[in-house]
């Protein structure tokens, strides 16, 4: 069933720059194709890849260089003249992954085989943050909004400093994550009055509207709800965003997701399965009373789940997924219309990135599409059961099986067949990755290449190269 178009309100696109960092010029290119995407501002989440400097030098990334202070503004420049707002993510209580890791911060932590979540007690903590939030700030001029993050603040309570503040009467777990929030948001409106300051909602939803109406936080804080599922709980989503509304935070976001949510090693995005997170947001969207106040939808493309886990899909395999969601929440619907939308703008013949083909040589219409069909094509090798389960194949467990191997006692002629299959399934692995690096370093750092590779590609290889050099050995054993 169509509903109403998305109402009013800025659509970002997130740029989760912890993962896989594109290079300056394909920021560029991304930028351009988002303005003619109908989107508004780009929600950046730099981590370690912001310039931090002084004391806080060492936050910087190390397996690449982080953006230097004149690409960050460069990026920025060339935002702003294609009309879209920038709004930095910096995180302020959990997913601090990339501050808490290193050893002159371990001090800080909730506990400390957590290093995602700040010890709230802590003021050298609060000067932390307040210390990152003025260096990203001082590089963004004119920014009228900051997303402070603070979601999934894991094992919070469980430090022994909270363990004592919670067993003073009264005092709650609730209590201790709103008081740290409200503090870092209060500094910040001291520190620049007009700021809006944005946050994500999951750690209140549990709250009750006389705990959230009583927080401080009511007229500091700008709830943004997500939800990244394909089946999202309409009825369940509305009741909370009124609760927000009934507690005096009336001007919400919302949060969707184009790729990065499926699970966490996926490399391959489903178009149909975000779009149908975006239906569903639109029935949410159409549901709310007229008091919320709905300031817009960050659309988040992740590409990590968080600081220390694997990459998972990266910027060019999910722009076929966003221009589909962006058409979605213009449309109110994902038809035939929509589709067709999509196919022409992109030069492509389906909106699935595994099928989508193309319809021109204009490569500047799909950035990375050369990059995104060779990491489909290497996928699907990769995956399929003659590669990816070789070692279960009948002739392998039947005349190599490991009994064979630890009595070097074996059919040559039948291991020399499964030593050249094996070999021909290595060449075509090992051609396909060779394509994709040099695709990839174009877009991304090598060391995005070489981490996709060793995450994707070296599990796969790694047993087919092996049961070559065991049936060398076996066979030079019986073989003149």
């Amino acid at each position: 069933m169509k509903s109403p178009p998305w109402p009013k309100g800025r659509k970002l696109v997130h740029l989760d720059l912890k993962g896989a960092p594109p290079r300056l010029e394909y920021i560029h290119k991304l930028i351009e194709l988002f303005s003619t995407l109908g989107v508004d501002g780009l929600l950046v989440e730099y981590e370690d890849m912001f310039p931090y400097d002084g004391d806080l030098k060492l936050l910087q990334a190390t397996a690449q260089p982080a953006y230097s202070r004149e690409e960050v503004l460069s990026m920025q420049a060339f935002a702003n003249s294609k009309g879209l707002e920038v709004i930095p993510l910096v995180q302020t209580f959990g997913h601090l992954e990339f501050v808490l890791k290193h050893r002159p911060m371990w001090s800080l932590r909730e506990i400390a085989p957590c290093v995602s979540t700040l010890n709230p007690h802590r003021t050298e903590g609060v000067r932390l943050v307040m210390e990152m939030l003025r260096q990203v700030v001082e590089l963004h001029p004119g920014l009228n909004a900051l997303h402070i993050g603070a979601d999934e603040v894991y094992m919070l309570g469980e430090g022994e400093e909270s363990k004592l503040w919670l067993a003073s009467p009264g005092h709650t777990v609730e209590q201790l994550f709103l008081s740290h929030v409200t503090k870092v948001a209060q500094a910040i409106k001291e520190a620049w009055p007009d700021m809006t300051i944005i946050m994500w909602d999951d750690m209140m939803r549990g709250m009750s509207h006389d705990t959230l109406k009583a927080s401080g936080l009511v007229g500091l804080v700008q709830p943004m709800l997500w939800d990244y599922t394909p089946n999202l709980d309409v009825d369940t989503t509305v009741s909370l965003l009124e609760k927000y509304c009934r507690a005096g935070m009336s001007h919400l976001w919302a949060a969707s997701s184009f790729k990065g949510s499926t699970s966490v090693h996926t490399c391959v995005p489903s178009t149909q399965r975000h779009v149908e997170n975006h239906v569903q947001w639109l029935k949410v969207a159409a549901a709310l009373s007229a008091a919320v106040h709905l300031q817009g939808i960050a659309i988040t493309g992740w590409q990590r789940y968080d600081h220390l886990s694997v990459l998972c899909e990266l910027m060019h395999v999910g722009l076929p997924s966003l221009a589909a969601c962006l058409q979605t929440l213009s449309l109110g619907e994902f038809g035939a219309e929509a589709q067709s939308k999509v196919a022409e703008r992109l030069g492509i013949s389906s909106v699935e990135v595994e099928a989508m083909g193309r319809t021109t040589e204009d490569e500047s219409l799909f950035p990375g599409r050369r990059l995104a069909q060779l990491t489909v094509e290497l996928n699907s090798l990769l995956n399929s059961e003659d590669i990816r389960f070789f070692e279960n194949n009948m002739y392998v467990r039947g005349w190599f099986s490991p009994y064979h191997q630890q009595r070097k006692t074996v059919s040559p002629l039948i291991a020399m067949q499964i030593q050249s299959q094996a070999s021909a399934y290595l060449t075509t692995l090992q051609e396909k990755v060779e394509a994709l690096r040099g695709e990839m370093v174009l877009l991304y750092p090598e060391s995005t290449a070489q981490e996709w590779i060793v995450e994707h590609v070296s599990p796969v290889l790694a047993p087919l190269q092996r049961i070559m050099e065991d049936i060398t050995a076996c066979v030079n054993e019986m073989v003149p």
